[in-house]
């Protein structure tokens, strides 16, 4: 005779099993964990031998008291993006590079509106290179890597991922720095001047700036902002800027509002604030203006306004398109030089 209690026990076994997934979920959870630990592996093992540590000789002509930071190669012939705030106005600057080099660096340029800083090698040095991405293509949500050189030989990492995007920050001069990246990647002492690195191993910003007291709150300067300086540092040997008159962020454009007025931009940027006597003023702008388009050519962040409103714009009138009360409308204006200091 057969036991019921052993075919219910067996009946019961059987369907837990039919309910049971293929595999379990610890399972998939350390696949995802080893997936996410190897992402960033690789990112460090790519970067990291391009990340230096940066240290500035005291001055007493100046009372400039030494510092030390970090910095990213970003070019094999030895040129280094870090922190203005890093060099502290300093000419020449020693780098520990990860194999265990020092070598000496000359300040090409420094730009304390944006926080940034240009070095370069003073001798034949061949120096691993990282690659600057398009801080542009960012999403919320994206992993991010920092990494730092406080102690010249050995790169310190965290992870975390990018928490907003489009934020001003105030530099050291007072002035806002635009289209700054926030991320939960915790800043290390010394990261200051390193990359945060995108998950393809690409730096897309400059560590900057911890908010004191405040836990998972730490920024950069996006790569974008850093090529502009870059690039017009080794032009000029400073940033040479028009200026209009307004703070600005990117702005993603409603895509109700861009068929309404005919444009194609997905990205904008909102004016947030405005020089009562500045040019833009003069023109006609106002806060809440959105500015699609200047001197012919789109605009789809407050990045590419610093990026257009170079100093070949200074003193010529410059059409700038603007959505303003649900309507496009064309304005003149005429930058002028953006003060120093």
């Amino acid at each position: 005779m057969f036991d019921t209690r052993l075919a219910y026990i067996l009946d019961h076994e059987q369907a837990a099993g039919d309910a049971a997934p293929a595999s379990p979920s610890g399972t998939d959870d350390g696949r995802l964990l080893d997936a996410y630990s190897n992402a960033v592996i690789d990112v460090v093992d790519r970067v990291g031998p391009a990340v230096v540590r940066v240290a500035t000789p005291p001055d007493q002509a100046t009372q400039r008291r030494g510092g030390t930071g970090s910095g990213v190669v970003v070019s094999p012939d030895g040129l280094v993006l870090t922190n203005s705030h890093v060099v502290q106005g300093a000419r020449l600057v020693r780098l520990a590079v990860p194999d265990g080099r020092e070598v000496e660096a000359v300040v090409l340029g420094d730009d304390p509106h944006t926080d940034l800083a240009v070095l370069r090698v003073t001798h034949d040095a061949t120096l691993a290179a990282a690659r600057l991405g398009d801080s542009k293509a960012l999403r919320r949500g994206q992993l991010v890597v920092a990494i730092g050189n406080p102690l010249g030989f050995e790169s310190t990492v965290t992870s975390g991922v990018v928490s907003a995007l489009g934020r001003s920050l105030r530099s050291g001069t007072g002035r806002l720095i635009d289209d700054v990246i926030q991320t939960d990647a915790a800043l290390n002492p010394g990261n200051s001047g390193g990359p945060l690195v995108s998950s393809r191993g690409e730096v897309i910003g400059i560590n900057t700036a911890v908010i004191a007291g405040a836990q998972g709150i730490c920024f950069a300067v996006s790569s974008n902002m850093a090529s502009f300086v870059l690039t017009q540092i080794l032009q000029h040997g400073r940033v040479r800027r028009a200026f209009i008159g307004i703070g600005a962020q990117t702005l993603p454009v409603p895509r109700r509002l861009a068929r309404a007025v005919g444009i194609d931009n997905s990205l904008a940027a909102i004016v947030t604030s405005i020089d009562a006597d500045g040019p833009a003023a003069r023109a006609g702008l106002a806060e809440r203006d959105i500015i699609v388009a200047m001197a012919g050519h789109a605009v789809t962040g407050a990045d590419d306004l610093i990026r257009l409103l170079d100093g070949e714009r200074i003193g010529r009138s410059t059409q700038v398109t603007v959505v303003s009360g649900g309507r496009l409308r064309q304005v003149d204006v005429v930058p002028i030089e953006r003060e120093r200091g």
